[in-house]
């Protein structure tokens, strides 16, 4: 199979030949991984029972996916990335702003996804073959799964979509057996080990699972679905097939493999670390299959982050092609990795990481969806690309390139996120005002959205699309639109 070509450009429609299913392999195959199963971790390391759990997990997903699901409409008719396509709201400069968003969202799953990938694959080879549990043996496991992810990253969308539709068979079988093979250990009660709820009563720690194990998981995409939808033709198939498709993938392939990491860490009695005591419990016979699932589950979905990287910043960088970009940031995420194995507590870390990416993209996903709604799905592919080619105008330029309201409203929704938020090692000056519980994504989505409607907007004099140009936004022509 060769090489993808494309980068963030415009894919003609001739070869927009995937389809909802496709897409549905792809958000299962790729997120049925230990990089997401660790998730599912998180609240009973809070402190919570089984059914306290589970329901800030479905929760907070099931909020998240209605959440971001429509950004998936935007790249259907835009034929290019999310990141590129909202510079219609923020100019064809000003989408950077996606572009960074999207970088260090993906940098930091691919890192997570190698980094607990490594960790249980030295932990099983360690109990089937002895090999010492050192320095040396984590070093060359991150090298291995960092340069398989590397290779099917490079390829591009082609292979990554056939890993994930035999992924999303493999590793649903490699998790029923899991679920076998844990069950005589499980228990619905809270770990002791955990030391109780983290926060220091119930509602302010299930709230902060359904944000970090729960709402995470769908705003880790925000910038990520249009990266497949690019490849969806909106001719042959309509926005509403694509958004059942884009639920159905998001609500499957997060809650199946979270809740299977709740289950596990239950039985496992993993408090303080999922890795080891997962390794540890687990039977002689499922040594094999988790060595299995904690190698290719993780090339499946370290690859789609990293392939998601090198189209940033190819955004980013137009100079680059995706190939260069995508071999670039592999280093970076790979350091990540290091960096986090002997530096940081993994429960903090990941904590840490998702509320604060949580408040800061959260804005700009939805001053993306405003626009969205505002031209009815309608865009001037050409003009998006603008930037790309490294020219000037078009109806997307705005002030040299910068929708300034939108950027700035970003900006506003970002920063009052960032006050309101609530990490294991900083609180934000606004939790005082929300009773100690974290509510920085809705704070930052809120302020940002409405900042946006109130700093950009929508002026009487636009055109209101005719029947005709309707009906043909409908079919998926996409229709040139003056800008504002």
């Amino acid at each position: 199979m060769p090489i993808e070509q494309r980068g963030v450009d415009t894919i003609p429609d001739e070869e927009r030949t995937s389809g909802p299913r496709d897409l549905v392999s792809i958000l299962l195959g790729s997120n049925l991984c230990l990089g997401v199963i660790i998730f599912g971790w998180l609240p009973p390391s809070f402190g919570l029972g089984w059914w306290a759990s589970v329901s800030s997990i479905v929760a907070g997903t099931v909020i998240g996916t209605a959440l971001t699901a429509p950004l998936a409409l935007v790249s259907l008719r835009t034929a290019t990335n999310l990141s590129t396509s909202s510079g219609a709201q923020f100019g064809v400069r000003g989408r950077l702003v996606g572009s960074v968003v999207g970088l260090l969202l993906a940098l930091g799953y691919t890192a997570l996804t190698v980094w607990i990938g490594g960790d249980v694959m030295v932990s099983v080879l360690g109990r089937l073959f002895g090999l010492p549990d050192d320095g040396l043996s984590y070093a060359v496991v991150y090298a291995l799964l960092a340069a398989a992810t590397v290779a099917g990253a490079v390829y591009g969308y082609r292979v990554l979509l056939a890993m994930s539709r035999v992924l999303a068979l493999a590793m649903t079988a490699l998790l029923i057996l899991g679920v076998i093979a844990y069950a005589p250990h499980f228990t619905t009660a809270a770990l002791p080990e955990a030391g109780g709820y983290l926060l220091g009563s119930f509602w302010p720690t299930w709230l902060l699972a359904a944000v970090a194990a729960g709402l995470s998981g769908p705003i880790a995409f925000i910038t990520l679905l249009g990266d497949y939808t690019r490849y969806i033709s909106p001719a042959r198939h309509s926005s509403r097939t694509v958004l059942h498709a884009t639920w159905l993938g998001l609500i499957a392939g997060l809650l199946v493999p979270q809740l299977f990491g709740t289950f596990t860490a239950y039985a496992a009695r993993a408090a303080l670390d999922y890795a080891g005591p997962l390794v540890t419990a687990s039977p002689t016979w499922y040594l094999v299959p988790l060595l299995l699932a904690a190698s290719a589950g993780s090339v499946g979905n370290a690859g789609l982050m990293l392939y998601s990287m090198g189209l940033d910043l190819d955004a980013i960088l137009p100079r680059a092609s995706r190939a260069r970009a995508t071999c670039t940031v592999a280093v970076v995420a790979t350091a990540c990795v290091f960096v986090g194995h002997y530096a940081w507590d993994a429960q903090s870390a990941m904590t840490s990481f998702v509320l604060l990416l949580t408040a800061i993209g959260t804005p700009w996903a939805v001053i993306t969806l405003i626009g969205f709604a505002r031209c009815r799905g309608v865009y001037d592919p050409d003009a998006l690309q603008v930037f790309n080619r490294r020219s000037r105008g078009g109806i997307y330029w705005y002030r040299g390139g910068w929708n300034i309201q939108a950027t700035v409203s970003w900006a506003l929704g970002a920063f009052v996120g960032l006050l309101a938020v609530s990490l294991p090692s900083y609180e934000g000056p606004l939790l005082s005002l929300t009773g100690g519980v974290d509510c920085s994504f809705l704070l930052s989505g809120a302020v940002g959205g409405v900042a946006h409607l109130l700093l950009s907007p929508r002026r009487t004099s636009d055109p209101v699309l005719a029947g005709d140009d309707l009906a043909h936004a409908d079919s998926g022509v996409q229709v040139a639109r003056p800008g504002r």
